[in-house]
C-alpha cells in the first residue's frame, strides 16, 4: 500500500497548464478495480448488462441533468470498464469559475476531473449499497482521457466505442 506522501507525489496524465473546464469534445475510459467483469457479459457480440451495469448507465446518463453544461455522446459499458465521450459546452459554463489548472486535493469546479471523480462515487455508492460492501473500491484509480481535436478523430472513436463489444476478444481491458 502506498504512502500518503506517495499518493500526493504521483505522476498527473493530465496535459500541463490545459485548462479541463474549457469547452470540448473528450474520450474517457474507466476500468473497474482489478479489472472485475462487474457490469454484465458480452453475448453474440453485444454487451448484456447486468443489474451493476445498469446503474452505471444510469449515473452515466445522470449527468447530462445534473450538469447543465455536459452531454454524454457515444457511450459503451463494458464487462470491466466504460468508454464514453463527454461534452463540455462552453454555453452553459460559468466561465468566472474557471481555473487552469487542477491539482491533488484541490478539484476544480466544472473540471473534467471533478465531472469523471462524481461520476465514479455515485456509481461507486450505489453499487457498494446494493452489494452491502460500503467502502470497497468499484473503480481502478484515476482514468483515460483523450482530448479529441477534429471531426476524423470524433468519427473514429465513436467507431471504436460503437464495435468494442464486437471486439470484445482483442480487447485491451478485456483481462
Amino acid at each position: 500500500m502506498k504512502s500518503n506522501s506517495e499518493l500526493h507525489h504521483r505522476k498527473s496524465i493530465r496535459i500541463k497548464n490545459y485548462d479541463y473546464s474549457q469547452a470540448g469534445y473528450y474520450y474517457i475510459t474507466i476500468c473497474s478495480y482489478n479489472r472485475n467483469k462487474l457490469f454484465g457479459k458480452i453475448a453474440n457480440g453485444l454487451m448484456v448488462l447486468n443489474g451493476l451495469g445498469k446503474i452505471v448507465e444510469e449515473e452515466l446518463l445522470k449527468t447530462e441533468e445534473i450538469r447543465q453544461y455536459v452531454n454524454i455522446d457515444y457511450y459503451c459499458i463494458m464487462p470491466n470498464h466504460i468508454h464514453f465521450i463527454l461534452i463540455i459546452n462552453e454555453n452553459c459554463m460559468d466561465i468566472a469559475s474557471r481555473v487552469p489548472t487542477e491539482s491533488f486535493g484541490k478539484p476544480v469546479h466544472n473540471s473534467l476531473p471533478t465531472i469523471i471523480r462524481s461520476i465514479k462515487s455515485a456509481i461507486t455508492k450505489r453499487i457498494n449499497e446494493i452489494r452491502n460492501t460500503p467502502g470497497n473500491s468499484v473503480w481502478h484509480h484515476g482514468f483515460y482521457e483523450h482530448i479529441i481535436r477534429n471531426e476524423q478523430e470524433l468519427h473514429e472513436i465513436r467507431q471504436y466505442i460503437e464495435n468494442n463489444p464486437i471486439n470484445w476478444q482483442n480487447d485491451e481491458y478485456r483481462d
